[in-house]
């Protein structure tokens, strides 16, 4: 199995800090947070690793090399400009091949093992037979507590426009995807962010998830870096 980092934000939310540093190169519990998943998709078995660039890309690209350091073999793809997350996933389909896929955010923390997350009947026994991927939802955080998705009792994502279910949960970014959600997707184009996608997945009940209850951190802000250092440093 392969896996994609998504790493080309350009992490306005969190300057001056990124002002000259890219966000996955920035460091909680002394180490950059890209380097966190890096290790955790070594443990999992995983050899290859697809790396989106295009914010001060040159500096992931020259703290990480080849990846030979991690166990790993890193291919970056570069992008001109953001394509967003859905176009960044199109723009590198060719590196990622036609087996699922481990994506993952460059911007979350999370003490899931990887490992046991590729383990789920996605990868080895379909449980529906057009099912095109299979995410990780967290409770919702303070900040987006209306959440993303609700979770239909087989493990099928629904979408909740109108909020009609008491229970809903935030997409974790980390997921496992099929090359076809991407490929075939009807309104693909050069820039465009994958909720989209996902949402019309979900609408075609091609979409499963699972709920982790364990630490996870969207390092979209200053202030949430500090407490995921203050978490790690305890």
């Amino acid at each position: 199995m392969k896996a994609m980092i998504l790493a080309a934000g350009l992490g306005n939310r969190m300057r001056p800090l990124t002002n000259h540093t890219p966000k996955p190169l920035l460091c909680a519990g002394g180490k950059p947070l890209i380097e966190y998943h890096l290790e955790n998709m070594r443990r999992a078995g995983i050899r290859d690793v697809i790396i989106n660039l295009a914010y001060l890309g040159e500096k992931i690209q020259a703290h990480l090399g080849d990846g030979q350091q991690f166990g790993l073999n890193i291919i970056y793809s570069m992008e001109p400009e953001p394509l967003e997350t859905g176009g960044a996933i199109l723009h590198a389909l060719d590196l990622l091949g036609e087996e699922p896929f481990l994506l993952v955010n460059g911007d979350v923390w999370c003490d899931l093992e990887f490992a046991q997350f590729i383990r789920q009947p996605f990868v080895e026994n379909t449980p529906a037979e057009n099912q095109l991927g299979h995410l990780l939802l967290v409770p919702n955080p303070e900040f987006h507590p209306q959440g993303d998705f609700a979770l239909a009792s087989n493990g099928l994502l629904l979408d909740d426009p109108e909020k009609t279910y008491s229970q809903r949960f935030t997409f974790g970014g980390i997921s496992l995807l099929k090359p076809e959600l991407i490929a075939n997707y009807p309104e693909k184009r050069q820039a465009f962010p994958l909720v989209e996608v996902l949402r019309g997945a979900i609408s075609n009940r091609q979409l499963t998830g699972q709920v982790h209850h364990g630490h996870w951190s969207d390092i979209g802000t200053p202030v949430r870096l500090h407490l995921l250092e203050d978490y790690l440093s305890a």
